[in-house]
């Protein structure tokens, strides 16, 4: 038997928009000995609600819980609206503010008429009501409508969670579909995985499958393949698929294995949600996605360039007033950047990318004549981490953004307010960190773009692949038809330097004995695996004492779990750079503390706060529920000047980011970089993600541990092939 508690809702505390209310209830009745004390007295409740009403009489489903902070809460699990059964409580329903013009002279005027069965009557033979005297017509029809929508939604609510959705999925399908939401569910339950980010493949299967779905019902069957699709192509990045291995997976699922999916794959290509094209089968968005970028690449590459009079003159004026000298390779792309329509420069750390950068746009302001207004307002400098964005802004000292921010991604959306239907203005882009952008964003950016523009691509491909889908950066160089500029003198320190020797050796598979030579800027401490954390504990500590903390330090590790892994070093490390403190306040999250000065890592997207995936910044102060307005802890981060606050709901978008994966490190540098290398991390040491680790460092790398296995990255090239078709689509086009 559920536990409930019968009565009237009084007023919320808190109400979000996705539904969840925090409010007070007056309870009338419940089946609960415990719950009988509650009775004539409002209790706190918590849970998700399409509406509540005070003029309504309530049944909240739940339990009883003690909150730590809040003290005892009921916990609504489901919920139905109880519809007045007397006289007196039909006249006070229909004389309620949900009816407008129904006074209650009108309403008792229906109730004398039709009787205490008068709301099922009007329901179910609504020309009852002409029965009423002085009711016109008119206003009849109205109370029809509004009692007709009130109940709709409350039964339509009540079958959902009846079916198995929680209440949370029950109001997000509800008002998403509103009156249709009953046909939508019995033609096809999983259209919902289609029109709600929020509500997984999983959810809906589930609920499908518990309330009769066969297994082999041909609706289940396409959307298994589509979510098996997207499962596939985002754990390796692939932007198409090959048939059996999507056959292969999808019949992993299925109790009953099928020889052939290619009926279901001609249903999903003729409702547009995948596109065969010969032997690559691709989600709809993916497809459109590669075959945008490369017609608008084509575009670009076939309009007439720029011609610039005097530019070696502007170069050498340039040289002459910045006190430096380009050399040929550089002076080949401010040329070709300021003349092309789309030009990529490309090279390793060191080489001098960031110098041409700050060249094109003091050349380009120069030449077009814009004071800094009107250049911030033509140029738009992007990269896709927060952390690589400020690197732009700080060496051109001009405006920098996230490729999300200068789109306006809108996270309640999940899309771009800058689309091909609301481009941006600007006419110079250059980006940065191009290898981090998937061929998903790479399409919405060049959407966003007029077709009056010139683009300039900066990266180093010999780094990590994209998270996302594709290889834009390595698509678009081995194509050859795009002008690039490949960078490959290095600027050292000193002659005793070697970080950026280091890097070349491992782009081109080699590695000499001075790996282990100590350098001006690089060292490597030999050490077992089982003494990595020790030796890291005391490296740390002779760092600190050597002036540095943690926000010029940055450990990275390629896995987050084992003995060396990420999730236990941040732990020690927590101690060693910020130990506990009797003048910090601290919180527990899990297994986590959280305390004042702690260096954190953000882990998602948050545009309306300027803070994106991978930024690192410092906890600036906590407060308590006890003293905070939210009544809640709160953690405020200060990621470069910028003050994040945290609620609990929020805690899991923040780790530890004392040491971090060499994943995350990408767009960001640091001025020190510790590296510890182990056997146990094999099948993650590979040649793309050493370089990627090892060229984070600005000034300084230490690596510790074990040589062999450092040196097998090295030659370890066995990196997966994504598979994709911009290359071909591109060339095609020639």
């Amino acid at each position: 038997m559920k536990t409930y508690i019968k009565g009237n809702f009084r007023r919320s505390i808190f109400r979000s928009d996705k539904g969840y209310i925090i409010g007070l209830f007056k309870v009338r009745e419940t089946n609960d000995e415990v719950l009988t004390e509650h009775i004539n007295k409002t209790i706190t409740f918590t849970g998700y609600f399409h509406e509540l009403n005070e003029d309504d009489t309530y049944i909240f489903y739940g339990e009883l819980v003690e909150h730590p902070r809040y003290g005892t809460q009921f916990q609504v699990s489901e919920y139905e609206r109880v519809k007045p059964t007397n006289k007196e409580g039909i006249i006070e329903f229909l004389s309620s503010d949900l009816f407008p013009g129904v006074g209650a002279k009108l309403a008792k005027s229906i109730v004398d008429t039709l009787g205490e069965n008068a709301l099922d009557d009007i329901l179910e033979k609504p020309s009852c009501l002409m029965l009423v005297p002085k009711l016109t017509a008119k206003k009849a029809d109205k109370i029809v409508k509004i009692l007709t929508k009130y109940e709709e939604s409350s039964q339509t609510i009540v079958k959902l969670t009846d079916l198995g959705f929680t209440m949370k999925d029950a109001l997000l399908i509800y008002n998403e579909y509103k009156h249709f939401t009953s046909e939508v569910i019995d033609k096809n339950i999983y259209k919902v995985i289609d029109d709600i980010a929020e509500i997984t493949f999983s959810k809906v299967d589930a609920v499908a499958l518990n309330n009769g779905m066969m297994p082999n019902d041909s609706r289940r069957i396409k959307a298994l393949i589509i979510y098996i699709m997207n499962e596939l192509i985002y754990q390796k990045g692939d932007v198409y698929l090959t048939k059996d291995v999507i056959v292969k997976n999808v019949n992993r699922t299925l109790e009953n294995k099928l020889d052939s999916l290619d009926e279901y794959f001609k249903e999903l290509e003729a409702e547009r949600k995948i596109k065969i094209d010969n032997d690559a089968y691709y989600l709809m968005d993916l497809y459109q996605a590669e075959y945008n970028v490369a017609e608008k690449i084509y575009n670009l590459i076939n309009k007439e360039p720029n011609k610039i009079n005097g530019l070696d003159k502007y170069i050498a004026d340039l040289e002459k007033m910045n006190d430096i000298t380009y050399n040929d390779k550089q002076k080949e792309a401010i040329k070709k950047a300021l003349q092309n329509n789309i030009l990529i420069i490309t090279g390793g750390p060191g080489t001098g990318k960031t110098t041409i950068i700050k060249a094109i746009t003091e050349l380009y302001a120069k030449i077009n004549k814009l004071d800094y207004d009107a250049l911030v307002s033509d140029l738009a400098l992007l990269a896709p981490t927060g952390r690589a964005s400020k690197r732009m802004s700080e060496s051109t000292l001009l405006p920098a953004s996230t490729i999300h921010r200068f789109l306006k991604w809108n996270k309640e959306t999940d899309q771009f307010m800058v689309d091909e239907n609301n481009k941006a203005l600007n006419h110079l882009i250059i980006i940065d960190e191009v290898s981090m952008i998937d061929i998903a964003l790479f399409d919405s950016l060049l959407k966003g773009l007029t077709s009056d523009i010139k683009l300039i691509l900066v990266g180093d491909y010999n780094q990590l692949p994209s998270v996302g889908p594709g290889q834009v950066l390595k698509d678009l160089i081995e194509s050859e038809v795009i002008d690039t500029v490949h960078l490959d003198l290095l600027y050292r320190q000193d002659e005793n330097s070697y970080i950026p020797s280091l890097a070349l050796e491992i782009k081109n598979g080699t590695l000499s004995e001075s790996f282990l030579e100590t350098k001006s800027d690089y060292t490597f401490l030999k050490c077992s695996a089982s003494s990595i954390k020790a030796n890291l504990v005391n490296l740390c500590m002779k760092v600190i004492d050597k002036g540095y903390d943690y926000r010029r330090v940055q450990l990275l590790a390629p896995m987050y779990k084992g003995e060396n892994g990420i999730d236990l070093l941040n732990k020690e490390l927590q101690n060693i750079f910020n130990p506990k403190d009797e003048n910090k306040r601290e919180i527990a999250y899990g297994d986590v503390i959280f305390r004042e000065n702690d260096k954190i890592l953000e882990l998602v997207n948050m545009p309306d706060d300027n803070v994106y995936n991978g930024d690192i910044g410092t906890i600036k102060y906590i407060k308590y529920a006890n003293t905070s307005k939210s009544k809640k802890n709160e953690i405020y981060v200060d990621f470069d000047g910028n003050l994040v606050k945290y609620t609990p709901k929020d805690f899991n978008k923040i780790k530890h980011g004392f040491i971090i994966s060499i994943h995350k490190s990408q767009g960001s540098e640091f001025e020190m970089v510790i590296m510890p290398i182990a056997n146990s991390y094999r099948r993650m040491l590979y040649r793309k993600l050493v370089y990627t680790g090892i060229t984070r460092a600005k000034k300084k790398l230490i690596l510790i541990g074990e040589p062999k296995p450092f040196a097998d990255s090295v030659y370890n090239n066995n990196e997966y092939h994504r598979n994709s078709k911009l290359l071909e689509r591109i060339m095609n086009k020639f």
